[in-house]
């Protein structure tokens, strides 16, 4: 019986990202950060995986995202684009690599994508980032934007806290979205802003929106991987954030299981030990042997001098 070849599924794109919101087609977007996380949110269907300067909150243990560089960034990245074969892989500007100018943005984003391989960028803000975006783009860098909560601003903010809760705050966030869009962003990050605000800021612009923390009305969604399976170490779970599994009770048990194990004298069991082959093993026992005939006889000859 002739069975039919599974079809690959076919690479997302930015051209076909764009597309999605005319097709009403809603995007999954998920974080990683290494190869393994990597591998398995690729193959799981997801399709923008984003290196998210949240690295430095949930693997390398910072406070902020502030810290994090642009080195940190490009290893991070290339660890993730070996693991990465369908999704569209973004990667996220640090604090600093594009705050100075659109020349130093450039030079920054150049290396995500040639050394790091990632297919396009992010940065955070609105009407301010036009310049560098529009210079991204005209180089031939694909962006995705940010706006509402950006993380790198948490010292002007003064915090994690929600934006856009006045009608004023709203139009501001609408005119960053349109701006972003005549820069050539591809698509647009919403973080933690109402739902109401959400959807005009996605009615209100004909690239995708991706929200975290932006409500139902977005056109994409995305969470950090760590929060979504219940490795994130934060004092305090955002409301947005729906844990699908908890990975660290189901890791603690099984390192405590192995532990256990080990100080028991359980682990390793025979069929977990690498036996010596029977030639080997009886070639060392005849040697072993002909040394314990050569010890008994030299404490023969010992005793008989005594």
């Amino acid at each position: 019986m002739a069975y039919l070849k599974q079809q690959r599924p076919e690479k997302v794109t930015v051209p076909a990202v764009r597309a999605s919101k005319e097709r009403k087609e809603r995007l999954v977007c998920l974080t990683a950060y290494d190869y393994p996380t990597a591998r398995v949110v690729d193959e799981a269907g997801t399709d923008i995986i984003l290196v998210g300067d949240s690295v430095g909150n949930v693997v390398l243990g910072y406070d902020t995202t502030v810290p994090v560089t642009l080195e940190e960034m490009i290893r991070h990245t290339r660890a993730v684009r070996r693991g990465v074969e369908r999704a569209l892989l973004v990667a996220d500007m640090p604090y600093g690599s594009y705050h100075t100018g659109a020349d130093d943005a450039v030079r920054a984003a150049l290396r995500l994508v040639k050394e790091g391989g990632a297919e396009a960028v992010k940065l955070e803000g609105g009407m301010n980032r036009v310049e560098v975006v529009e210079r991204l783009v005209r180089e031939e860098i694909p962006v995705m934007g940010h706006i509402g909560l950006t993380p790198q601003s948490v010292n002007k903010l003064g915090g994690f806290r929600l934006q856009g809760k006045t009608a004023e705050a709203a139009r501001r966030l609408i005119e960053d979205a349109r701006a972003l869009e005549a820069a050539g962003a591809f698509s647009i990050v919403l973080e933690v802003i109402p739902r109401e605000i959400a959807r005009l800021v996605t009615e209100s612009v004909s690239i995708p929106t991706i929200g975290i923390g932006a409500g139902e009305f977005c056109d994409a969604q995305i969470l950090v991987l760590h929060d979504l399976v219940g490795l994130s170490f934060s004092r305090t779970r955002p409301r947005f954030v729906r844990q699908y599994i908890d990975l660290r009770a189901q890791m603690t048990e099984a390192i405590t299981k192995f532990a256990e194990d080990v100080r028991a004298g359980a682990y390793p069991a025979e069929n977990e030990s690498y036996p010596l082959p029977s030639e080997a093993r009886a070639e060392l026992e005849a040697e072993g042997e002909a040394v314990r005939i050569r010890l008994r006889r030299s404490a023969l000859n010992d005793e008989s001098k005594c």
